[in-house]
């Protein structure tokens, strides 16, 4: 029999929180993170708005020095780390450090680093570029300095998945402690991606709003939806096996229960039309828990807030759920957050746990047009209520599809 999971500590670094007490009570309030761009002069794009993380200063989490070695992605997964590992107590001096492992994903890696050699390597040639490019640049980097930051010896992993990203990573955490290759570990996703080429690359695929009004550029599942905000930032949690955890008297968030993936194999941007691949991911997450699907009652969607995404979505909702759908309630955090591209699953996981915790569903803020084919109950305001599973999805290019089942805690 495999091994229970449970939550035991969780840290954000998101555009409406440094925190994850920051960032919950902000989406308790409804608030968003959009602003016009102020990383790079965005003047001549046609997408003007992102959601940035604001006021973030690497220095406040990590060495002076080990943080001018990390590029932004990796300092906010260090920084959401710390936070994660104080919030479960987790002393590892009292660990076997080759039994606490990371899996910590990013979409990209750092652009910043490739725009800042490309330019260099044009203007002053090739025995100009840093030496630390490649080890600066590469994606797995923000797997490696969590590990290095805090001494984790475990498995240490970087799942890449595009958009699924965040939520492989804390699926193949949970697995890797069901059959017992570590008893701790450290998952999760992190992003920094508003730059030139990242918008710019974007925009080419017609993927990002080019809406200018903060209020009407991130709505989910609404008629007048428009295409995605870029958000960045990272969220980690501390996945652990259940008798480690109530051996050392850790306090449980929740409890992990069930895990799914599948591909489209369809299309290397848009989800399949039929929702069969995103609807598979679903029914593996669900029978992975041995409980049936008319028990789900929440999905955090992946909600985009690009037409395909939302549409497909709700065709692969109602393809799993069938007429139970519409009785399920359905938000889209992305409505306050943007899409954080290989960090999204990792803080809509977050989100999951806060709200069965507190019995409270935020909102998909700004959702006001309903779409007639967008036709399930999508949260226009926040709900109270007694949830015992939150089911979050995750659709990322090359048509990866991961879906992940918490449940509020029992002993």
């Amino acid at each position: 029999m495999s091994r229970r999971v449970v939550v035991t500590g969780m840290g954000a670094i998101t555009p409406i929180g440094l925190s994850v007490e920051e960032f919950w009570d902000s989406v308790k309030e409804g608030k968003t993170g959009f602003g016009e761009i102020t990383k790079f002069d965005a003047s001549e794009y046609k997408c003007k708005l992102a959601a940035e993380v604001k006021g973030f200063e690497g220095k406040n989490y990590m060495d002076f020095k080990a943080a001018k070695r990390m590029e932004l992605f990796c300092q906010y997964a260090v920084a959401a780390t710390r936070e994660a590992i104080e919030d479960a107590g987790l002393l590892m001096e009292k660990e076997d450090p080759y039994r606490v492992g990371v899996s910590v994903g990013s979409g990209i890696g750092s652009l910043q680093a490739m725009e800042r050699a490309h330019a260099k390597l044009l203007e002053k040639g090739p025995s100009r570029v840093e030496p630390l490019l490649v080890p600066l640049m590469i994606c797995n980097m923000a797997a490696g300095n969590v590990s290095i930051q805090f001494g984790l010896k475990g498995k240490s992993i970087n799942v890449v998945t595009a958009c699924a990203t965040g939520t492989n990573s804390i699926g193949e955490a949970y697995r890797t402690i069901q059959y017992g290759d570590a008893e701790v570990m450290i998952a999760g996703g992190t992003e920094s991606s508003v730059t030139p080429i990242g918008i710019a690359g974007f925009t080419a695929l017609t993927a990002l709003t080019s809406s200018v009004d903060p209020a009407r550029c991130s709505i989910p599942f609404d008629k007048e939806r428009s295409g995605f905000v870029m958000g960045e930032g990272s969220a980690i949690v501390v996945l652990e096996e259940l008798e480690h955890a109530k051996a050392r008297g850790a306090k449980i968030y929740a409890e992990v229960v069930g895990y799914g993936c599948s591909s489209d194999a369809y299309h290397i941007t848009s989800p399949a039309e039929d929702g069969a691949g995103a609807a598979k991911a679903m029914e593996y997450a669900v029978a992975d828990a041995g409980i049936g699907m008319d028990d789900v009652m929440y999905i955090n969607a992946h909600g985009t807030s690009t037409h395909h995404n939302d549409l497909f979505e709700t065709r692969a909702i109602k393809l799993a759920f069938g007429e139970h759908a519409k009785e399920m309630k359905i938000n889209s955090t992305k409505s306050m957050v943007g899409h954080l591209l290989g960090a999204a699953g990792a803080i809509e996981f977050v989100t999951c746990v806060k709200e069965l915790q507190e019995g409270y569903l935020h909102q998909t803020v700004g959702y006001q047009v309903p779409d007639e084919e967008c036709d399930l109950d999508y949260c226009a305001q926040p709900v109270q209520g007694d949830f015992e599973y939150a089911l979050s999805n995750s659709l990322g290019f090359g048509g990866h599809n991961a879906s992940i089942l918490v449940k509020k805690y029992k002993a």
